[in-house]
């Protein structure tokens, strides 16, 4: 009888972990972190924002294509049709390929909202890290005269 030592394999994500210690001396991760900081309000505002948006595409899922697809598990409740919203919203892949009009068109909408999933953080993250960098840089001409 041969042991089975795969599983110990998972013990070398451990050595990331040593990597991530690196991160404390980065300037660059400093400033990171102290946009997220700066920022915090702002995506705590987004985030409920896109869980209601996840809420109301699912509702708005299951009101067109509930009758059109009884049988799509998707379709069966507003908490079913949720999975939807979120896999719509988010780059992963969808379940319900809508069959009507209605359907159609309210999904190319929860699309179009999906790029601003990604684009509105990014923004919010970099005008807090062009504002950390300005401060920085408002700092050390203070300091050499």
């Amino acid at each position: 009888m041969q042991a089975d030592l795969r599983a110990v394999r998972i013990f070398r994500l451990f050595r990331i972990f040593r990597l991530l210690k690196i991160a404390r001396y980065s300037t660059a991760m400093a400033r990171f972190g102290d946009a997220l900081r700066e920022s915090r309000a702002e995506i705590l505002v987004f985030v409920g924002a896109i869980l209601m948006l996840i809420y109301l595409a699912g509702a708005g899922i299951y009101h067109f294509e509930h009758k059109a697809q009884p049988e799509v598990e998707d379709c069966r409740s507003i908490f079913h049709s949720l999975w939807w919203a979120v896999a719509t919203l988010t780059p992963a892949a969808g379940g319900v390929e809508p069959v009507t009009l209605g359907g159609r068109l309210f999904t190319f909408l929860m699309l179009m909202f999906g790029l601003g999933i990604v684009a509105v953080p990014a923004g919010i993250i970099a005008a807090a890290l062009s504002k950390v960098l300005r401060r920085e840089e408002a700092k050390e001409e203070k300091q050499d005269p």
